[in-house]
């Protein structure tokens, strides 16, 4: 199988930091020390046989230079790279995160509106490095190379994983132990390997960390596929991969390995407000010790839309960023798929193969016949899906009507907006949660019961009030940004030969 789309995800990592964060691809310290990768994000856009992969990382490790490969299905040319800035990035993984809302119910004697929402409907030459040559050794040729910002970039092409393996040690990178058997199948089915050189003197520091500049680049193939393998040659153990997909009305999903939907529309208690990173990190265990090996869809959603908006939707110029602007269709209605899988090096069978997949909902404040709340997701003709959870406060006042309307449930007491809490940090959540400490209803996909009814589960929710907004509970979210959204992709970092000056290491 000729593996064509190779990075598409933004992927969150293991659960301690202090573990080796892989990816699909490995990193090499010429300094004969491991580079870790800290904090890596990939979106990818998706029209036709066009893709373009955006894609922001850092790592953790000694100050020497180094570079990333990544294997590629044709010689990139320098048209087909750019650089990015930062913020697009974040906005992407807000937008798709699990969120956390809260609810007021409404006095139940004061007259209310008819509070059924509706959804928001989805719309339709450069510099060579020195002892680096043209020609062909060991079988690996330079078939391109040019500049881009702080990168020199080359596109390599190898006629065997031997020989890449003996030129890469030969230009003074550390190959991983077991690198070249997992080289080995992108070299037979042909890949190319986009090598980005990175100089850290140019690069800037945060927190300590090195942060690079976004990269992007776009390319046409039939395929669709990501080789996740390649990233597990120097794995510190499970991983969690964050797929986010962008695709023109379209909704994406895996071909070769089981498909479920995150459990939805779930209330907790007070308790998830202060632990909403542990409560999920146990609802997404157990769906997946009900469903082995699965991929999990967790998003779903017109990008130019949200319902709650933990941060505000993606913008046209956003879109251009993460490629519309080399897309077949042009600026046309996006939609975001967030995919997640969580997998170690004995569970991880084959590359991950995407297909497109039929529109669905759920997640929302959206009542069924019998007027009671919507669970989990449904096939629909748009595409309206999110893992949204809900914390609700029950009136507590005085009730002396004579025909109190229970559930209306709207923001809080003096008005305002519900909050929003979007889920930014799963991967460095602590995973010994107990579902008991924040469910307070049965969840019969996962085959969990509560040890106690809830005493105001009979209060069933009949829609938020919405007072003048047209995407109700929309607020831009306050802080947030990529802590733990660490990175899965099908890349490798590689340590050049070269130590950095010691006032470099400061």
């Amino acid at each position: 199988m000729r593996l064509a789309t190779v990075l598409t995800l933004g992927v969150a990592l293991t659960a301690t930091p202090a573990a080796a964060h892989a990816f699909c691809g490995f990193y090499v310290s010429g300094a004969h020390a491991k580079l870790y990768n800290n904090a890596t994000m990939v979106v990818m856009m998706r029209d036709g046989t066009r893709t373009v992969l955006s894609m922001q990382n850092n790592y953790q490790g000694p100050p020497e230079d180094f570079a990333m490969v990544v294997p590629v299905p044709v010689v990139l040319q320098k048209e087909n790279v750019k650089t990015l800035p930062d913020e697009v990035f974040a906005k992407v993984d807000q937008l798709a995160s699990p969120r956390l809302v809260e609810y007021w119910e409404q006095d139940p004697c004061s007259p209310q509106p008819d509070t059924t929402r509706m959804p928001v409907m989805a719309g339709a030459a450069p510099e060579d490095e020195e002892g680096e040559e043209d020609g062909d050794s060991h079988g690996v040729k330079i078939e391109a190379k040019f500049t881009v910002g702080e990168y020199q970039i080359l596109i390599l092409s190898a006629q065997d994983s031997t020989g890449l393996d003996t030129w890469l040690r030969e230009k003074k990178y550390r190959i991983p132990a077991g690198a070249e058997k997992l080289l080995r199948p992108y070299v037979t089915q042909g890949m190319k390997f986009f090598v980005a050189k990175v100089d850290v003197k140019k690069v800037k520091k945060v927190n300590g960390h090195l942060t690079l500049s976004p990269l992007r680049f776009h390319y046409d193939s039939q395929q669709f596929n990501l080789p996740i393998r390649l990233g597990l040659v120097n794995s510190g153990g499970t991983q969690d991969l964050l797929v986010h997909i962008l695709a023109p009305n379209q909704r994406y999903e895996v071909a070769n390995y089981q498909n479920v939907t995150i459990p939805t529309n779930l209330d907790v208690s007070d308790d998830t407000r202060q632990a909403f990173g542990a409560f999920y990190a146990a609802l997404f265990d157990r769906t997946m010790e009900k469903h082995k090996g699965a991929v999990v869809t967790e998003y779903s959603w017109d990008a130019s839309s949200c319902d709650p908006c933990p941060t505000p939707p993606l913008e046209e110029t956003d879109l251009a960023t993460l490629g519309a602007d080399v897309m077949p269709s042009g600026m046309t209605s996006f939609t975001l798929t967030r995919l997640h899988a969580r997998y170690g090096k004995d569970t991880v069978g084959e590359d991950l193969v995407f297909r497109v997949a039929a529109p669905i909902v759920g997640g929302r404040e959206m009542m069924n016949e019998g007027n009671t709340l919507e669970r989990g997701a449904r096939p629909d003709e748009y595409n309206n899906f999110q893992a949204r959870y809900v914390i609700r406060h029950p009136w507590t006042g005085p009730i002396a009507c004579e025909h109190p309307q229970r559930g209306i449930w709207a923001g809080p007491p003096g008005g305002g907006e519900p909050p929003i809490r979007p889920a930014m940090q799963i991967a460095f959540a602590p995973r010994d949660g107990k579902l008991s400490s924040y469910l307070k209803q049965d969840v019969d996909e996962i085959d969990y019961k509560v040890s106690q009814p809830d005493p105001h589960a009979r209060f069933k929710p009949s829609g938020i009030q919405q007072k003048g907004s047209s995407c109700a509970g929309c607020a831009a979210a306050g802080g947030g940004g990529l802590v733990g959204i660490l990175s899965l992709l099908g890349l490798a970092a590689l340590g050049l030969g070269r130590r950095r000056r010691s006032e470099d290491r400061e």
